[in-house]
């Protein structure tokens, strides 16, 4: 694609987003994300195909962005050297990327259109959500061959971390809104608390690592 192509293709995203978020998803139109961005609409439909598949590349995109920016490259922790403080610091990482306004409130827009559009919640979770959890089970594996933790079956043991950090606050921004995000002291608070429950329930050594 070129440079050109490239950065229309960008400024649809970028006018999509605003509109969305500022309006819902229903009071958006292919003629209003075209005018603010300055695309002629039928170059709009010749990217994207339509509303639908922009709101599918948008709710992707930014799934995809923010899983990267906490878990690539895939995180590498030491099960000798304070895995916990290692955990902590990945979750709580994780779970400040989530709890922004604006990825808080694309998954309000997906959960909006599910019925109508269950393809927005399937890229949402297969890139946000169910990678994470791979990921965070590779990590727990890691923990449980080397004596760290004992658990038969680390996918659910990582699902189960998973939600225990995430579940929520998550639960209460989707419901209560933006002024209920919580900020950095309360994000490592809930990461601290769901680790020690990990940790006093799977840890084969309660003292390792900081709590």
């Amino acid at each position: 694609m070129r440079p050109s192509s490239l950065q229309k293709r960008e400024a649809a995203l970028r006018a999509a987003e605003r509109q969305f978020l500022a309006t819902g998803y229903e009071s958006v139109t292919m003629d209003s994300i075209a005018a603010e961005c300055g695309i002629a609409k039928q170059t709009l439909y010749s990217h994207f195909g339509s509303k639908r598949a922009l709101f599918l590349e948008l709710v992707t995109a930014e799934t995809v962005g923010t899983r990267r920016a906490v878990l690539s490259p895939p995180p590498r922790i030491d099960p000798h050297d304070e895995p916990r403080a290692a955990l902590r610091e990945l979750l709580v990482g994780q779970l400040q990327a989530v709890l922004t306004p604006k990825i808080v409130g694309l998954r309000r827009l997906v959960i909006g259109e599910l019925t109508r559009s269950p393809e927005l919640a399937e890229a949402l979770y297969e890139h946000g959500p169910k990678r994470a959890i791979t990921t965070l089970a590779g990590i727990i594996a890691e923990l449980q061959s080397a004596g760290v933790l004992r658990t038969a079956d680390p996918e659910r043991a990582a699902a189960q971390l998973n939600w225990m950090v995430m579940g929520e606050p998550l639960n209460r921004a989707m419901m209560l809104g933006d002024a209920s995000l919580p900020d950095r002291p309360e994000i490592e608070a809930q990461v601290d608390a769901a680790l020690e429950l990990f940790f006093d329930g799977l840890g084969t050594d309660p003292g390792i690592g900081p709590r």
